[in-house]
């Protein structure tokens, strides 16, 4: 089934049934046509497990064939009673692109009670959708709830974050283990336990909403085109009052940076495009002012050098991006054309880049 966002809202007549719509998954593809599919057929056997549950697929203008691909697969597999396939032409990015789903969803006289974002290159394990849901109804206070995340080869990566920081990015960049251990509360990768917990932030590789959430902040910031918004929504919903938690009963697979190959946990480091320094730039000044930004630059650069120095000393191999400290430079607030944050007002309309 296809439906054009422009013509066409999001509601259960869209759908073969008529159970009104509890859990909404919205899953964003850009040339992943075949993990996309992979991905719907996890969800096969598990929308049934909670009742009303409806899977949006949006096409971020991949122009590959990914929407007749995904089309046919919806149809052959008789999975349209259940999933839908939205094309957009204009790939705005990954705010955009769920909003795209959302925005019609949220305008309903009914509108789903949670909203599930899951990534193209993810797997749902089974009990993945009713874990999440069951933890939402037990505690209505919580307002975004995240799976529990395993490799490909069924490893656990047990891992959610804490709020970017000065301390963070300075441990970060610097890399020593005496620093690493005194900021400890501040490192941004924070290890994960068996038994849920309350987090700063959670991936958006599977990461539950709850509705009143987007009626009390608003959707996901297209400011952004990849990278920092589920970040910087989670740090809004926190400030609203809606806290972030972990759920390991609800598990996804999940392959990492099949998109954009940024996140690859596989593959040696590529140079960072230039959209995740624009998110980093955007989420420190728009949620701590152009002060604390710079700060934050420097802590960074600071970091960062004290590292390339005692790398060289101790010849250790440099596991950084290429031209990683050199683009971090040209990317801080200090550097000329940047002062003003120049992602702050509108996101980059380049439909050549991927979408995570």
């Amino acid at each position: 089934m296809v439906i054009h966002p422009m013509t066409t809202a999001i509601d259960s007549t869209n759908f073969n049934e008529a159970t009104p719509c509890q859990l909404m998954v919205v899953i964003v593809n850009y040339r992943t046509s075949h993990l996309t599919i992979e991905c719907l057929r996890s969800l096969a056997s598990e929308v049934r497990s909670v009742s009303g549950t409806r899977v949006v697929v949006v096409d971020n203008d991949s122009g590959d064939g990914s929407v007749e691909k995904i089309s046919a697969a919806i149809t052959a597999e008789a999975w349209d009673s259940w999933a839908a396939l939205i094309p957009s032409n204009h790939n705005g990015g990954y705010a955009y692109g769920n909003n795209l789903a959302i925005r019609p969803a949220l305008e309903q006289p009914h509108p789903p009670s949670y909203f599930l974002l899951l990534n193209p290159d993810a797997q749902v394990r089974p009990g993945c959708l009713k874990a999440l849901v069951d933890f939402g109804e037990q505690h209505p206070t919580v307002g975004i709830m995240g799976s529990s995340l395993e490799n490909p080869d069924g490893s656990l990566w047990p891992f959610a974050f804490r709020f970017p920081s000065i301390l963070s990015e300075l441990e970060q960049g610097m890399r020593l283990g005496l620093v690493s251990k005194l900021l400890s509360k501040w490192i941004v990768a924070q290890k994960m336990g068996d038994q849920p917990q309350p987090i700063d932030w959670l991936p958006g590789a599977s990461m539950m909403i709850r509705r009143q959430v987007f009626e009390a902040i608003g959707l996901m910031d297209e400011a952004y085109f990849l990278y920092y918004e589920e970040t910087d929504f989670c740090l809004q919903a926190k400030r609203a009052g809606w806290p972030c938690w972990y759920v390991p009963a609800s598990r996804v697979m999940h392959i990492a940076g099949q998109s954009t190959g940024v996140t690859d946990r596989e593959s040696a480091p590529k140079r960072l495009p230039q959209y995740v320094f624009d998110s980093r730039r955007r989420y420190f000044v728009k949620n701590h002012g152009f002060l604390y930004a710079g700060l934050a630059d420097l802590a960074r650069l600071i970091g960062l050098c004290t590292w390339s120095i005692r790398r060289v000393i101790q010849r250790k191999p440099d596991t950084n991006p290429p031209h990683f400290l050199l683009d971090s430079l040209r990317n801080s607030v200090f550097f000329p054309g940047n002062s003003g944050n120049r992602s702050i007002d509108k996101p980059k309309p380049n439909s050549q880049i991927a979408v995570q």
